[in-house]
């Protein structure tokens, strides 16, 4: 089958393109001096117009000598972006134009009002109805409308100034309304703070009044109820019930302590002398001088004992009298201890009186420090509402005085000043004869240019065939595949002995030449004869076959796995001539190594699916194909089985015929999945020598995959061995059963 793509492959000729401006410079010219000279008129008959500025800076002008007591430059409102936006709205707001207008006459004006002085195309217009009637719109509107055309009001950026721009064929004119407008609303802050200050009084008075007769009488209540509850204040601002209350508890806790030390200090001397313990670790024993210097005579005794034992016996009068005495002392130590047990039982039990009588006074100031807690309560309640009132009408007070004063002297201090009043402007801003005339040439030259040039480019004169282009001619010959093999599409059957020149695009598009720019590809596919084509019915052929088959070595899918396991193959290349029924040897290979804990990947390079769709059960999964055509990336072709741990890449579904331009790429994509995976089975179907020198590499194993040992078998064997493919093993997966290593999954495999 020949499948044949024509495409006229031409450039763009830059050197034509470009001379078509010399060709045409006198058209271009021509209208470029049209243009600028009609412009250049226009320019110069228009009727010019002024354009003048005031600026306003927006802020608080009061001095610290006339702001209101208590009250800073801080206590005042600082605008921001919105607040000059809203003062903005206000300048050009239809009240302050109506005071300028009215204050310069501004309807007596034929600029301000069309209707003076109509002309007679605006009349024309007027009747065609292409312009609405003047003379429908109130006189007061017309001009505050012609102000609002000629009036630009805006905030300086990054500032709280404001700037008032009016434009005017009166330059005169032109100043004055900016100043006016500007001076307007000026006095209208003015007046507004004046309104406020009056406001203020009024509202003021009647409070002030009513305010203090509460506060009277809220005072009056204060006193009356505190001479009435008897209470007395004592230090830290408490009522004196609740003041004795507490110095008693701390005392009660003082007490109490000095009791439980002298009960624990006895304890802890009557334990020691009970136990026959050492006093020595006693605190009260030890404080006592008496027994201190009975401790340093019993010292004493003790080295005079241990010096007379040196050269006296124990039964030595003298020795006797010394332990005599050491006796003695400990009787009188113990006496002492004793004494100082009865001493702090007397101390716990006068700590004990005492406590006793200090928590009756505590328990008879409880109630009354409950009754006057009671009382304080309604006193502090009716205390905070005479303050607050207090509070209030001092504000009151305050306020009043400072808008009285300020009502009585009109004084007013506006957040608003003038700080660039509007100058009479000399230079007219429209028309600039200049720059108008300057920007329709270079506009005319730039448009009268690139339409010459598009002109010529779709005219086709500035086309030219690209270099090397020519017809792209791709011929291929269908493979013959087993008898069992159902029909397939024609490109599909095309593709199928060069399905493995299908590669990645993203791997390696920057490496190799795109199809447009190497020469045109014949591949040749030789198509697979009778047995007699190989091996004649003479009998020289037969033997000229004979020692070629002694070198073929037939194994079956375990032995197949276990020499790529041993042998460290990287790539595995399956050819099955029989077609699709033998293509089960490389599927089952793939299983059998990734069985092995090895990562295996399993590329599907038959026409109609046969290695891949038993492995996914569908032949719709994008695939090689997909890859060549630019249609996806390894991430979308990459498959994981379905019975096994390896991964498969299916042939795809994109047009094999645009799959096989990018043939040249798929070495480098064969490389790139050697480094990602331990082993990459290729099945190939049937295919040559010349199908399969693509995906030979380093640790390369090439097997020939049979059902049964047929002529076809025995001649695709010896055509790979005499193309280069001395060790050639053939693998056959008749008589396979595999294991189950992954429970439910190959089973169903």
């Amino acid at each position: 089958m020949s499948v044949q793509s024509a495409a006229a492959d031409v450039d763009v000729d830059l050197k034509q393109l470009f001379a078509s401006l010399a060709r045409n410079w006198l058209r271009i010219v021509l209208v470029t001096l049209v243009v600028t000279g009609l412009a250049f008129a226009l320019a110069w008959l228009a009727t010019p117009y002024y354009k003048a500025t005031a600026k306003l800076e927006i802020g608080s002008r009061e001095s610290e000598y006339t702001r209101p007591p208590g009250t800073n430059d801080d206590d005042k409102p600082i605008l921001d972006e919105q607040g000059v936006a809203t003062q903005v709205q206000i300048i050009s707001s239809p009240d302050i134009l109506k005071q300028v207008a009215t204050k310069l006459n501004l309807d007596k004006l034929p600029e301000f009002d069309e209707t003076l002085k109509m002309s007679a195309l605006g009349r024309i217009l007027v009747l065609v109805g292409l312009k609405s009637d003047p003379f429908d719109i109130p006189p007061e509107e017309r001009v505050l409308n012609a102000m609002h055309d000629k009036l630009n009001v805006y905030a300086v950026e990054k500032t709280r100034a404001i700037a008032i721009e009016f434009s005017s064929k009166d330059p005169k004119l032109a100043a004055d309304i900016a100043n006016g407008i500007a001076n307007a609303y000026i006095a209208s802050k003015s007046d507004a703070k004046l309104e406020s200050n009056a406001a203020a009084t009024d509202f003021l008075a009647p409070e002030i009044a009513d305010l203090q007769n509460r506060v009277k009488d809220a005072e009056a209540k204060v006193a009356a109820f505190r001479a009435q509850s008897d209470l007395l204040m004592g230090g830290n601002n408490a009522v004196l019930p609740t003041q004795q209350l507490a110095e008693l508890s701390s005392e009660l806790s003082r007490v109490r302590a000095s009791r439980a030390a002298a009960e624990a200090s006895a304890e802890s001397v009557r334990r020691a002398l009970q136990n026959g313990g050492s006093l020595d670790s006693v605190p009260e024993v030890l404080s006592s001088e008496l027994i201190q210097r009975l401790r340093e005579r019993q010292v004493e005794l003790r080295a005079n004992i241990a010096d007379l034992s040196t050269t006296l016996l124990d039964n030595h009068p003298r020795i006797r009298a010394l332990k005599s005495q050491l006796a003695d002392l400990d009787g009188q130590i113990r006496n002492e201890a004793q004494k100082i047990i009865r001493g702090l039982a007397a101390q716990a039990q006068t700590a004990k009186a005492r406590e006793d009588q200090l928590l009756a006074d505590v328990n008879t100031l409880k109630a009354a420090s409950a009754r006057a807690g009671e009382q304080q309560v309604q006193l502090d309640a009716l205390q905070r509402d005479a303050n607050v009132q207090r509070q209030q009408l001092e504000s009151y007070m305050a306020s009043y005085n400072a808008a009285a004063s300020r009502k009585d002297r009109k004084y007013s201090p506006v957040a608003a000043s003038l700080i660039a009043q509007a100058q009479v402007p000399s230079q007219p801003y429209f028309p600039k004869i200049g720059p108008i005339t300057g920007a329709a040439a270079a506009a005319s030259l730039l448009l009268m240019a690139i339409g010459t040039l598009l002109a010529e480019l779709f005219s086709g004169r500035a086309m030219r065939p690209a270099p090397g282009a020519r017809f792209e001619n791709i011929e291929q010959v269908a493979m013959p595949v087993a008898r069992t093999e159902p029909p397939i599409d024609d490109q599909r059957r095309a593709f199928a002995p060069y399905e493995e020149a299908a590669a990645g695009h993203s791997i390696a598009e920057a490496e190799l030449p795109s199809p447009a720019e190497s020469e045109p590809v014949e591949v040749h596919a030789p198509a697979a004869g009778p047995a007699d084509s190989v091996v004649g019915p003479s009998q020289p052929g037969k033997s000229a076959l004979e020692p070629r088959q002694s070198r073929l070595g037939e194994i079956d899918v375990d032995k197949a796995a276990e020499k790529l396991i041993a042998s460290g193959a990287a790539r595995a290349i399956f050819v099955s001539p029989e077609g699709d029924e033998a293509a089960a040897s490389a599927v089952l290979v793939a299983r059998e190594v990734s069985d092995a804990s090895l990562r295996v990947l399993l590329l599907d390079l038959t026409a109609s699916g046969a290695a891949s769709r038993p492995m996914l059960d569908s032949s719709l999964f994008p695939g090689i194909t997909n890859l060549l055509a630019s249609e996806a990336q390894f991430s979308d072709v990459i498959h994981p089985d379905l019975y096994s741990d390896a991964h498969v890449i299916p042939v795809g579904t994109a047009d094999p015929v645009r799959a096989m331009r990018a043939a040249d790429r798929l070495p480098i994509i064969m490389q790139s999945l050697t480094t990602a995976y331990d082993l990459v089975v290729v099945e190939c179907g049937p295919a040559d020598a010349q199908g399969i020198s693509r995906l030979v590499g380093d640790g390369t194993e090439v097997f020939l995959s049979m059902l049964e040992a047929d002529d076809q078998v025995t001649q695709a064997a010896v055509k790979l061995i005499e193309n280069g493919y001395p060790d050639v093993t053939l693998v056959t997966p008749v008589g396979h059963e595999p294991g189950d290593p992954l429970p439910g999954r190959r089973s169903a495999a």
